[in-house]
């Protein structure tokens, strides 16, 4: 297939895996005008063709956008590689015998990844994240602002939109984060939630009248942390969501926006925990994180943010 290619492209995205989460983040990029080329990289190559023909079959209908199937070469030039590539759980298989392959299949793609001497970031999505962008960070030997977890920007959606449901407001004027791991042991940092400036704990007893706050915050709570759960019995897999919030990160490296996103980042001291990646508030630029914003949180919070670190460390620590 002859390939389809724009002339000096200069923002370049890598995306590596093409598989259901990898397709459906190239078809929403495309859309977005952000990129100016798109490689999907998989080592089913037959799959990576098919994901590639489909995608530019539909170009009349979306902005200008080179895309094309690639290889590690293409690592070298690439502003961010994004990697979805990963191992789905077998029938017998424990969750570490799982994670101990997704981890050989990350670890390596982040060391083909700097053998090749990227100057871009590199964003994991690949499950577990947090403890796969820790492996990605250790075998790409990058600096840690380099090297980002999808993390909670998706938890943080759903936490945004149940808030808009209950309050009756427009879900852009939600302002709410989930942090910690993107999984179980996940919190929401209800200090840091707040709709038109007022702190959802002053705001939202008396918006709607509500009767039980303290029993609606855990209800909406559980809704996010259970979502993803409800999508996968129901249709298998989620996709179109993360999809857009790895379009939302794309945005933020590509165009130097300096968003506020609950990216998974290796903490250095910040929040008292060190050595391990997890969701925090980060800026995100070009450089990938330009500094974490280390809020402070309630003592209630803080500890379940602990407790979370603590669930994340004894996964690394399971790999040595």
């Amino acid at each position: 297939m002859k390939e389809n290619k724009i002339s000096s492209p200069t923002r370049r995205v890598v995306v590596v895996g093409a598989g259901a989460v990898g397709a459906t983040y190239c078809y929403a990029l495309a859309q977005s005008g952000l990129a100016d080329e798109i490689v999907i990289i998989d080592k089913n190559k037959e799959l990576a063709e098919g994901q590639v023909s489909d995608l530019v079959h539909g170009q009349p209908f979306f902005p200008t956008v080179s895309i094309r199937q690639g290889n590690p070469a293409d690592y070298t030039d690439a502003n961010l590689i994004v990697i979805t590539a990963g191992s789905a759980q077998k029938p017998g298989e424990t969750r570490l015998d799982l994670l101990k392959k997704n981890a050989a299949i990350v670890g390596g793609i982040a060391g083909e990844v700097a053998a090749m001497k990227s100057k871009g970031v590199m964003l994991i999505v690949s499950n577990p994240v947090d403890v796969l962008t820790y492996v990605a960070l250790k075998h790409s030997g990058w600096d840690r602002s380099r090297v980002i977890g999808s993390g909670t920007v998706l938890d943080s959606a759903r936490f945004r939109h149940f808030l808009s449901l209950h309050c009756g407001v427009d879900v852009h004027n939600v302002h709410a984060y989930i942090l910690g791991e993107h999984g179980d042991s996940e919190l929401a940092a209800w200090s840091m939630t707040h709709i038109a400036g007022i702190a959802i704990d002053k705001y939202c007893p008396v918006c709607r009248g509500c009767s039980d706050w303290d029993n609606e915050r855990k209800l909406i709570e559980k809704q996010v942390r259970e979502s993803a759960y409800h999508i996968i019995n129901a249709k298998g897999s989620t996709h179109y969501a993360v999809g857009l919030a790895l379009v939302k990160i794309t945005a933020s490296v590509l165009r130097q926006q300096n968003s506020v996103l609950t990216v998974s980042a290796l903490v250095e001291g910040e929040f008292g925990l060190k050595d391990v990646c997890l969701s925090v508030p980060c800026i995100v630029s070009d450089k990938g994180i330009e500094r974490i914003v280390d809020h402070k949180l309630s003592p209630d919070e803080m500890e379940k943010l602990r407790q979370s670190a603590a669930v994340l460390k004894s996964a690394i620590e399971s790999l040595i």
